[in-house]
């Protein structure tokens, strides 16, 4: 069976950088796989996708030597297995609030006996090699995300639950958690009010041997974090990247012809 590349860099000491799909098209996909990644995550979470959209994509990044995963829509074991079956080799599973809920999402991704994830690698099989029965539940990584007020309170519970590999902060629902409605979501916080619950679940997660994932929006508080003790940092994702970019282009065209509004054709060297 083929490696996970993020259990790889992991084991070799190194941080590992995360993209994100947002966008249901596998060239998108593609494209981003190829942008030198460590590991990509499909969201079917939030994603304008679904199972449909997002087989397409995990078989477009094939070629990339990417680590492929996904972020499944809940803890449900007919998508976690899903996605295992489809080509994932890490799973992120979101709002998981205690070490029952993580204990259930880390049964979903290990074959007995560990875990009871059904045996069906459908596209696995092609894409991941021989004796996946045999290898894949040391190769496969699963993050519970922390993202709530109970969850924060449960973190030693949810960090100590045998099979979870590590945890994964969304740290725009766990503002909304933490503040009851009153902080507004988002990322890359410096207020200590989002800094030290941040830092508590890092702790959490180091004390219990496992690995710390962090969601941000750039790469100086990535690597920020990465300072901090964190194993992955996502940065931003296809769908801020693609707006931004976009966004600058445009700005940058109405700078120019704006200030060139005076000039005459054959200054401008129309054609």
């Amino acid at each position: 069976m083929i490696e996970n590349k993020v259990r790889t860099l992991w084991n070799q000491g190194k941080p590992v950088l995360n993209g994100w799909l947002s966008i249901g098209n596998s060239f998108v996909a593609e494209i981003m796989a190829a942008q030198g990644y460590d590991s990509i995550t499909v969201d079917i979470q939030h994603g304008a996708l679904d199972y449909n959209g997002a087989l397409p994509m995990i078989q477009a990044m094939r070629a990339s030597n990417v680590a492929i995963g996904a972020r499944v829509p809940w803890l449900d074991p007919a998508m976690i297995m899903k996605v295992l079956d489809a080509g994932a080799l890490t799973v992120i599973c979101p709002m998981v609030n205690s070490g029952e809920q993580a204990a259930e999402f880390a049964s979903y991704v290990r074959y007995p006996p560990g875990g009871q994830r059904s045996f069906g690698p459908t596209r696995a099989a092609y894409a991941q090699g021989a004796n996946i029965a045999g290898e894949a539940n040391g190769q496969v990584v699963a993050l519970a995300m922390i993202e709530t007020a109970t969850a924060l309170r449960n973190v030693e519970d949810i960090t100590e639950t045998p099979g979870v590999d590590g945890v994964y902060i969304g740290p725009s629902d766990l503002a909304l958690s933490i503040g009851n409605g009153k902080i507004s979501p988002g990322f890359d916080w410096n207020d200590p009010v989002m800094v030290e619950p941040i830092k508590h679940i890092l702790k959490a997660a180091k004390k219990a041997g496992k690995r710390a994932a962090l969601h941000c929006g750039t790469p100086e508080y990535a690597a920020r974090a990465i300072g901090w003790g964190f194993d992955m940092c996502t940065v931003s994702g296809d769908s801020r990247l693609l707006q931004a970019a976009a966004s600058d282009s445009v700005a940058r065209f109405r700078e120019l012809t704006e200030n060139n509004a005076g000039a005459t054709d054959e200054n401008r060297g129309g054609y």
